[in-house]
């Protein structure tokens, strides 16, 4: 197994995760792992099996510690090559957010940079109480692609974001909480445990009203005009067509959990 990559790990219960695995650099993701992700995300996207997906950084002291810093003199020297790299980190963040199944980073650590980036991709984010979230751009002189800033304005509003930025500082778990970065906060200790019930209990619920909440919730974040409306009806029709609708109904007359098979 080469030093660093990217790893897929299926669990058999629905759960399936992404891991970044850097470990010498606290998961700083090199070139190959950028090119990596897309291949890796639209597996586990197709695979009827999986539900949910995960994304984390190997071991426990890191998410992803940024962009391969080690890296910079020779794929980001200049404006051409930063273009082009620019273009394979676009690559790898389009496929993320292409993903129609919920996407949830579970972060421990340090999450920072192209790490933060990644994480921002996700549908949800959890945390341990000792994560520590930034954007050192600014003290890098380089500049921030715009679907990354877009995605980080809609997530927190321009002045959150504005605030992420200018100041490049690091964030704690709970400030990040407060702004709307993450979703949930647990002690280190509890990480693990509380993100399998949090993963388990999302890969419980119906797929099919998962990917329509999803596209609905993607939808309604555009203009009005762009909106595909049709699309997201065409997904909320499949719910009510499918097997999984009958099975729900009859499990709230029974008082029983149901029991979906995504059709």
């Amino acid at each position: 197994m080469s030093e660093f990559g990217i790893d897929v790990e299926r669990e058999g219960t629905g759960i399936a995760q992404i891991v970044l695995r850097n470990p010498g650099r606290l998961n700083a993701i090199r070139l190959e792992m950028w090119q990596a992700l897309p291949e890796a995300a639209r597996a586990l996207d197709a695979d009827p099996a999986v539900r949910v997906i995960a994304l984390r950084g190997a071991g426990d002291e890191a998410f992803a510690s940024g962009a391969d810093i080690s890296e910079f003199e020779t794929h980001r020297r200049d404006a051409a090559s930063a273009a082009a790299y620019e273009e394979v980190t676009a690559s790898a963040f389009a496929a993320l957010l292409a993903v129609e199944k919920p996407l949830v980073a579970v972060i421990r650590g340090v999450c920072i940079g192209g790490g933060l980036a990644v994480a921002a991709c996700a549908d949800l984010r959890i945390a341990s109480d000792d994560a520590r979230l930034a954007l050192p751009a600014a003290r890098l002189g380089l500049g921030y692609h715009l679907s990354g800033v877009e995605r980080l304005v809609a997530l927190l509003g321009p002045s959150a974001a504005a605030e992420l930025f200018f100041t490049a500082r690091q964030y704690t778990a709970a400030e990040a909480l407060q702004i709307g970065l993450l979703n949930r906060v647990v002690t280190r200790d509890e990480l693990g445990d509380f993100a399998a019930r949090y993963l388990g209990a999302i890969a419980a619920n119906a797929p099919l009203t998962l990917r329509a909440a999803k596209r609905a919730i993607r939808e309604v974040q555009r203009p009005d005009a762009q909106r595909d409306r049709a699309a997201v009806a065409r997904l909320i029709a499949a719910c009510f067509e499918s097997a999984d609708y009958a099975e729900g109904v009859q499990a709230f007359r029974e008082k029983r959990r149901p029991r979906f098979r995504g059709a």
